[in-house]
């Protein structure tokens, strides 16, 4: 009988579920969006209960749409969106209220008053994060302060919070665990010892007993509750989407490179067994940890990348479904000197401005949708230059590809704009879903499915590969342009009592 292992990919925007093969080839596919709330400006919630019933669907349809029984299944592994917060009651399993997503900029009010105090310095030696409102730490401390009775609930052992790997796990079967992966873009986790800080912990007033158990990426931590697919199937693998992305595209050795083009878009560059130290405004963060050792990797993060495509089709209506903005892009030679700075929520890597608003700059009476829309999928490019140009000053190393993965990485033009702006090819593989296929190597890794690492990598392909074929003259032209542009989004949210 044909084995598979479920994967769950627990997005942003939505979860998926996907079977794969021994071979590491996707056999089926279910997905399905779920709601936003934007309560106020710079506030972007979930609510826990869309995040669990969106995902168990997903899992149970592409059972269902594959014929595949539960028997067939040898594992679950997770990947999940990182740093969203949540908060629920141990006994219930009930959320005191809503997830504080990733995106949510509502506490940077905090960071800055701590960077004041001369706090930015622990946070990064601890942490290898930059003092962020992107992570979880000071979610976490506004849900505590501003949910009636939560932080006196939290004292007492009642509340438990959690990643969203933590919260499926949970649902799934019970157990209150995080994997190193997600528990080191919380902001309360030492990536050199390996443990929850207390120092971090006292800074931000979290009770330890609110914190999940720190496992390895891949190591069976449970089995899905026999009520969810009609036998209990194993929880082996389980790291936060870009890290798992990572994985699934075979950068296993120091100085490769991913980027995934999601709802951000995460550049990883394998920094070895060491955590790497940024001189460059980049995160160091743990990739992974399994049997016993820990990789470590470089990160640079932009926050709005496909969802800046998603902004046309919601926000400004000028396409109808997101993959059509390849060819209205297309429908103008070049974005007529229109510049794009999807800084909806801030900017992140290297600049961390949380104050940055969303800027068009260059725009003339001839200006069409065409233009603006050239402009967004060209404005993610030029995002991801910056991470690039950043990392190989910090990791004092020519890099020879970057792999590219993501629902935009399907995107041609994409792809041939990017390669002429990182001077160096774009690798684009056969199995695009990566963030997926990570987290089922991680799983299938820790029970048999696959032997070792070695075999996972030769499982790898090259679909496309994207060469720069941009002058050096043309690019440096077009990145002096974008760093103009993004001056102009700079502080431009800054608060009037600052």
């Amino acid at each position: 009988m044909q084995q598979y292992i479920l994967a769950l990919d627990q997005g942003t925007t939505s979860s998926r579920a996907i079977l794969f093969d021994r071979q590491g080839q996707v056999h089926a596919t279910a997905q399905r969006e779920y709601p936003q709330h934007f309560p106020q400006p710079g506030w972007v919630e979930h609510d826990a209960l869309d995040i669990w019933n969106s995902q168990l669907a997903c899992a149970r349809e592409v059972l269902r749409q594959a014929g595949v029984s539960a028997e067939q299944v040898t594992g679950i592994g997770i990947a999940n969106q990182r740093e969203t917060t949540l908060v629920w009651d141990r006994a219930s399993g009930a959320p005191i209220g809503r997830a504080i997503v990733w995106q949510d900029r509502r506490t940077a009010e905090a960071c800055d008053r701590l960077r004041g105090e001369g706090k930015a310095e622990l946070v990064q030696s601890r942490t290898g994060l930059e003092l962020d409102a992107y992570f979880s730490a000071t979610k976490l401390q506004w849900l505590l302060d501003h949910v009636p009775g939560a932080r006196v609930r939290a004292e007492r052992g009642e509340l438990a919070f959690g990643t969203v790997d933590s919260w499926l796990v949970f649902k799934l079967c019970g157990r209150h665990v995080t994997d190193a992966s997600n528990a080191a873009r919380t902001m309360l986790f030492n990536i050199h010892t390996m443990r929850w800080d207390e120092d971090l912990l006292d800074l931000f007033g979290i009770p330890p007993s609110l914190l999940p158990e720190v496992v390895a990426s891949s190591g069976a931590v449970g089995a899905a509750d026999e009520q969810w697919f009609g036998r209990r199937i194993p929880i082996a693998g389980i790291a936060g989407d870009q890290q798992a992305a990572t994985f699934g595209q075979a950068c296993h050795r120091r100085g490769m490179v991913k980027n995934t083009y999601g709802t951000g878009c995460f550049m990883l560059m394998h920094a070895g067994e060491r955590p790497a130290v940024s001189h460059n405004r980049l995160l160091s963060t743990v990739g992974w940890k399994i049997d016993g050792r820990t990789d470590y990797a470089l990160e640079g993060s932009v926050f709005m990348g496909g969802a800046t495509v998603q902004w046309l089709r919601d926000g400004l209506g000028i396409i109808r479904q997101s993959g059509e903005v390849e060819a209205l892009a297309l429908s103008v030679p070049d974005s007529g000197g229109v510049m794009l700075v999807p800084a909806f929520v801030g900017l992140g890597a290297p600049h961390w401005d949380p104050y940055a608003r969303g800027t068009i700059v260059g725009m003339t009476r001839g200006t069409t949708a065409g233009h603006i829309a050239r402009a967004a999928v060209e404005a993610i490019a030029y995002q991801s230059a910056e991470l690039l140009a950043a990392m190989q000053k910090d990791a004092d190393c020519a890099v020879s590809e970057v792999r590219a993965d993501g629902g935009a990485a399907r995107n041609d033009m994409l792809m041939q704009f990017q390669a002429d702006l990182l001077k160096v090819p774009v690798i684009r593989p056969q199995v695009t879903e990566t963030t997926a296929l990570g987290a089922a190597y991680l799983a299938g890794l820790a029970l048999g499915f696959w032997r070792t690492q070695e075999e996972i990598a030769a499982q790898w392909r090259v679909e496309r590969r994207f060469e720069p074929q941009m002058t050096s003259a043309r690019r440096d032209e077009l990145m002096a342009r974008w760093a103009r542009a993004v001056e102009h989004a700079k502080s431009w949210a800054v608060p009037e009592s600052a």
